[in-house]
C-alpha cells in the first residue's frame, strides 16, 4: 500500500520555479508551501497549483518545521522550491522497510554541462562513505520519528546537516535511486568548483564548531 506523504516546500519569491516544483509530487500528496514572505507571486502561484500556504518568518529551517509541524502524512519529504522530483518516488517510499527512519533521494542537476554529471558522482559517494545528504536531494522522514527527534533545528545555515545528524541517531538511513533534479542556479554563481570548495569549506567549519549564524554570514544566504 502506497504511503500517505506530506512534502513541505520552503519559498522566498521562487514565482519561476515554485509551480514545478509542487506539479512533480501533486497530485500523490498533501503540498505544503511555506513562504517566508514573497513579494512576487509565490503564494497565489502555490494556491492555483493546489497547494496549502503557510507563512512563516523567513529561514529555511524554521519554515521546514513550521510546514512539517502542518502536516498530516505518515512521511515528511523536503523539497526544495528549484527542485523536482522524477515518477517513482512515492512506490520508492512505500518500499522502505519498517526500520528505515528517514533519506533522501539521488541529486541531479538539471543542466546538460559534463561537469554536473562529476558533481552527481561526488554526491553519490559521499552518500557512500558518510550517509550525509543535503537539503537539495529532498530528505525524508517517518512523521513520528521527526517528532521524537525534535524536528529541523531553527538555524540560519546547515540545518539540514544537523537534522540529518539526528535522524542518523535515530535509525537507518535509505536513499533510493529516484533522482531529485535540482536547479544549476547556486553553481552558476560561482562556477562548479568554486560552488564546490564553497560547500566543503561550510561543512568543515561547521564541523570544527563555527556557528550557524556566523557560517550563514559567510554564505550570505538571502533565500530558503
Amino acid at each position: 500500500m502506497r504511503p500517505s506523504v506530506s512534502v513541505v516546500i520552503p519559498a522566498l519569491d521562487e514565482e519561476r520555479h515554485v509551480a514545478a516544483a509542487i506539479r512533480s509530487v501533486r497530485p500523490e500528496a498533501e503540498v505544503i508551501v511555506v513562504d517566508g514572505g514573497s513579494t512576487d507571486a509565490t503564494r497565489e502561484i502555490a494556491v492555483r497549483e493546489g497547494a496549502r500556504v503557510l507563512e512563516s518568518p523567513k529561514g529555511r529551517g524554521r519554515q521546514l518545521d513550521a510546514g512539517a509541524r502542518a502536516a498530516s502524512g505518515e512521511w515528511l519529504l523536503f523539497l526544495h522550491a528549484d527542485t523536482t522530483l522524477e515518477s517513482g518516488w512515492l512506490d520508492a517510499l512505500g518500499a522502505l522497510s519498517p526500520d528505515v527512519v528517514g533519506g533522501a533521494f539521488r541529486l541531479a542537476v538539471a543542466s546538460p554541462r559534463p561537469g554536473f554529471r562529476v558533481v552527481e558522482r561526488g554526491v553519490r559517494l559521499r552518500l557512500r562513505l558518510f550517509a550525509l545528504p543535503y537539503g537539495d536531494q529532498a530528505l525524508f522522514a517517518r512523521r513520528e520519528v521527526y517528532a521524537r527527534i525534535g524536528g529541523i533545528p531553527h538555524i540560519p545555515l546547515m540545518e539540514d546537516v544537523a537534522f540529518v545528524a539526528r535522524l542518523r541517531r535515530a535509525g537507518r538511513l535509505a536513499f533510493p535511486a529516484v533522482r531529485a533534479f535540482t536547479s544549476p542556479r547556486r553553481w552558476d554563481r560561482y562556477g562548479i568548483v568554486g560552488t564546490t570548495l564553497r560547500n566543503w569549506s561550510l561543512l568543515a567549519g561547521y564541523a570544527a564548531g563555527q556557528s550557524p549564524e556566523r557560517l550563514a554570514r559567510r554564505y550570505g544566504r538571502g533565500s530558503p
